[in-house]
């Protein structure tokens, strides 16, 4: 799969062969205005304010010779609505969630496949994993140069002051779990450190506990580097670092000590690295417009050790109970056998508030 479009408000890319380190020798498809890209996402990550005003945060309108257009709008109530128009042709769905009177960041992604006549629009939080996925029915094949002039901002199209940023991929992009590692990320094995893209099934890596354990799969994605994926850079010697380590936001660190039990009554918590960055020990790193992010999933939701600090392991929960989620996410095509079931976190996982509490009391 191949990203072929990125827009924010610094900059907008576009290209057929790709707009990152996957970028392919030939192009996808021709450059004919009129070819039509049958199957794909459009990915939008937007903040919702908790005023409620019904808005369009991203898409075009493109009304000659006939009405063409792709809209993605929020609703009262803090849903999404997306509207797709070609002619006398509109597929169009709505994902409500629940408003909890604060600003959300939003991840919305719209993907079809005409072929088999299939769309879908969900709506994820980053920050605490939620998923919301709805079937969007007569979903069509779009234009090529709708969505290229959509993406490099010509012609009537919007892109709203709340949204972070949107891309085109030419592929259906995967929901849910997400891997969250570099893959140079150097993890522990019985026979030392390898580089996390080298472990596979049958490999074995040490957890937290010291015990020796399998790692069933081994996931890579190559994603937008922006938003909630823009990658963070914890730096050695803080979090036990060895060594400096490149991360998703949505990586969590295992943190203990005295402050822990104090403040969480809990042995260990679960850090977001997103929830960490401060300038010094952790802060934004520089990146192209993608990156590229792996992750093991051992039989146990567990903590491993990554450079010589903690970091927690691929999360799946009980997704292999789902078919429709299963068929829509990273591990499609892996055996359902050989997946595990995950249960809750193994700690508590701490929101943004309570790591700044935390991180004010280890500064004392």
């Amino acid at each position: 799969m191949t990203w072929i479009a990125l827009a924010d408000h610094e900059e907008r890319r576009f290209s057929l062969r790709g707009i990152g380190g996957d970028k392919q020798a030939e192009p996808i498809c021709s450059d004919d205005p009129d070819q039509m890209l049958p199957r794909g996402s459009v990915m939008v990550e937007t903040r919702l304010s908790d005023d409620g005003r019904p808005h369009v945060l991203f898409g075009y309108n493109h009304a000659y010779p006939e009405q063409r257009s792709l809209m993605f709008q929020a609703i009262p109530g803090g849903g999404i609505a997306m509207v797709q128009v070609q002619g006398s042709k509109i597929a169009h769905a709505a994902v409500q969630r629940s408003n909890d009177g604060r600003a959300d960041v939003l991840r919305i992604t719209f993907s079809w496949d005409a072929p088999r006549n299939w769309g879908q629009l969900t709506v994820e939080l980053p920050e605490d994993h939620r998923v919301v996925s709805v079937p969007v029915v007569g979903a069509m094949p779009m234009c090529l140069s709708d969505l290229h002039d959509m993406m490099l901002g010509h012609g009537d199209q919007t892109l709203s002051a709340d949204v972070v940023f949107a891309a085109l991929s030419d592929q259906v992009e995967p929901i849910g779990p997400m891997p969250t590692l570099h893959p140079a990320t150097p993890l522990a094995t019985p026979w030392g450190y390898k580089p996390a893209r080298q472990l596979g099934r049958g490999d074995t890596v040490m957890t937290h506990g010291g015990d020796v354990v399998p790692v069933l799969h081994n996931v890579a994605r190559t994603v937008p580097a922006r938003g909630s994926f823009a990658p963070v850079r914890l730096r050695a010697p803080y979090f036990g670092l060895q060594q400096d380590i490149i991360v998703n936001p949505d990586q969590r660190l295992m943190i203990d000590g005295p402050e822990v039990e104090y403040l969480f009554n809990q042995e260990a918590v679960l850090v977001p690295a997103r929830h960490l960055v401060n300038g010094f020990a952790a802060r934004a790193e520089p990146c192209g417009p993608t990156v590229t992010y792996t992750q093991v999933l051992l039989p146990a939701h567990d903590t491993i050790h990554a450079a010589g600090t903690l970091a927690e392991s691929l999360y799946i929960g009980r997704i292999r109970r789902n078919a429709a989620h299963l068929e829509t996410s990273l591990l499609n095509g892996l055996d359902r056998s050989s997946l595990p079931e995950h249960g809750r976190a193994a700690y508590q996982v701490l929101r943004w508030f309570e790591a700044i509490h935390l991180a004010r009391q280890r500064a004392a």
